[in-house]
């Protein structure tokens, strides 16, 4: 539900890999991976989380396992070969290709947009590195519900993806600000097929996933005919597994179109950590935080005196988390192939327990009753985008919320004014004004809160 809005920034046969490097004691390592199996199996066991994990420290994978269906019509299961949709993870590949293109001199992050694209107004003051680092302020396309909920899964021209953005005013002074745009690593890719002459997704199986070995990463995941491929899920549920329609690869394009695996990605570590396709100091440009702690194609913080550098991914019916320690070699991988906003938290609980730290097991939400007169109050219809509502109603003293072009979901109270659903991993508070009135909400999914006006 809703995975549109969110940013792309924005979803048995198990298999256990465990390996240990010579310096960590064996019955420590396995005691590590019997917490990273403890920790992710609550979360599978409550439905916020179905798909594959890999964790690698020092160099060594120390936990991969797969969790649920990758097809639950078929009754097949995830394993380290399943293959799903990784959505804006895709932007680190993007901004990798530019650097090279760099190093080799063919462009430059300070060029002006104005260079590849003059017909746009604003393009003369924005730089590649405005696009690589989301302070452009250009509209982000995928914020258009209508083109979303009805356009997404067909086949989009570079024109067509134009057309959403060109005649938007930008949202601040470019560099001023920070707002996350796919419509800026659209872009990028347009850009390094102008440089190379080549299509953007042979540059990237050319320039990483060939020279990597990422042999089961590509990009047309509608027309992938391989046993492998996970089924991504709108609803997953114990009872109720929805699957989800396909984003077209040239609707998201260099902004989130790669699909891989987990042991792809564990690939694309070790190359980054050998310097295998960018150099070691243009790496360092790439994780040098600007505004918001994001980079070049990544998001830069600190956890546990450590350096992390991730990217978080979503797309239709899949949802993702990519995390590298540099200075310990370390790196977890989360695929999912279904809606859930826990992936932040599983990451984190794998990375304490890594690094012995204190952490808690998911719990499962208490459902209490609410007044029908207090319920009465929330329903209405509340924009969060222009085109794109959530309608609220009572029905039977049960109160269901339904999104632009979705199906209407039952809401579970968890207090007086906090609302869960258990189809999606999001939640839902109710907000009054100073004149005791609900006015607004705010949902909370995939770790991002987005509040909508009442309008009706």
């Amino acid at each position: 539900m809703l995975k549109h809005i969110v940013k792309y920034k924005g979803w048995l046969a198990l298999v256990i890999a465990l390996q240990f490097c010579c310096s960590v004691d064996t019955a420590n390592a396995q005691s590590d991976a019997d917490k990273i199996n403890e920790l992710l199996t609550a979360y599978a066991r409550q439905y916020k989380f179905n798909g594959t994990a890999l964790v690698v420290s020092k160099g060594q994978v120390v936990f991969s396992k797969g969790y649920g269906f990758k097809n639950a019509k078929d009754s097949t299961y995830n394993d380290v070969n399943s293959i799903f949709q990784i959505g804006s993870v895709t932007k680190q590949f993007t901004a990798t290709i530019i650097l090279q293109l760099q190093e080799q001199k063919k462009l430059s992050v300070q060029d002006k947009l104005s260079k590849y694209f003059p017909a746009f107004s604003w393009a003369d003051s924005i730089t590649i590195e405005n696009l690589l680092t989301h302070t452009s302020g250009i509209y982000n396309y995928t914020n258009n519900g209508k083109f979303m909920s009805t356009e997404a899964t067909k086949p989009a021209s570079q024109e067509k993806i134009f057309a959403l953005f060109k005649d938007k005013p930008l949202d601040f002074k470019p560099g001023s600000d920070f707002s996350y745009s796919n419509s800026g690593y659209m872009l990028l890719g347009y850009i390094i097929e102008k440089v190379t002459g080549q299509p953007y997704e042979q540059v990237v199986r050319d320039r990483i996933f060939k020279p990597l070995g990422m042999t089961h990463s590509g990009f047309d995941f509608a027309h992938l005919a391989d046993p492998n491929r996970a089924t991504g899920y709108n609803v997953y549920t114990e009872k109720v597994k929805i699957p989800s329609v396909i984003v077209d690869s040239s609707a998201s394009f260099a902004a989130g179109a790669i699909y891989s695996t987990v042991n792809d990605l564990w690939e694309w570590h070790k190359g980054l950590m050998k310097n295998t396709v960018i150099k070691a100091a243009t790496q360092e440009k790439a994780y040098t935080p600007h505004k918001n702690n994001y980079g070049y194609g990544w998001f830069i913080d600190t956890i546990f005196g450590k350096r992390r550098i991730s990217h978080d991914g979503g797309i239709f019916g899949f949802v993702s988390t990519f995390v590298r320690i540099p200075a310990d070699d370390a790196c977890i991988v989360l695929l999912a192939n279904m809606g859930t906003g826990s992936l932040g938290d599983m990451s984190k609980g794998i990375l304490s327990i890594l690094y012995n730290q204190p952490y808690d097991l998911p719990k499962e939400k208490k459902v209490i009753t609410v007044d029908s007169t207090i319920l009465q109050q929330y329903v209405g219809e509340y924009e969060l985008t222009p085109g794109f509502s959530m309608v609220v109603r009572l029905k039977k003293g049960v109160l269901t919320v339904q999104a632009s072009g979705q199906g209407e979901l039952e809401m579970y109270a968890e207090t007086p004014a906090k609302f869960f659903l258990k189809v999606v991993d999001a939640q839902i508070e109710f907000v009054k004004n100073a004149e005791g009135k609900v006015d607004r909400l705010i949902l909370n999914q995939g770790g991002a809160e987005m509040p909508a006006k009442k309008v009706k």
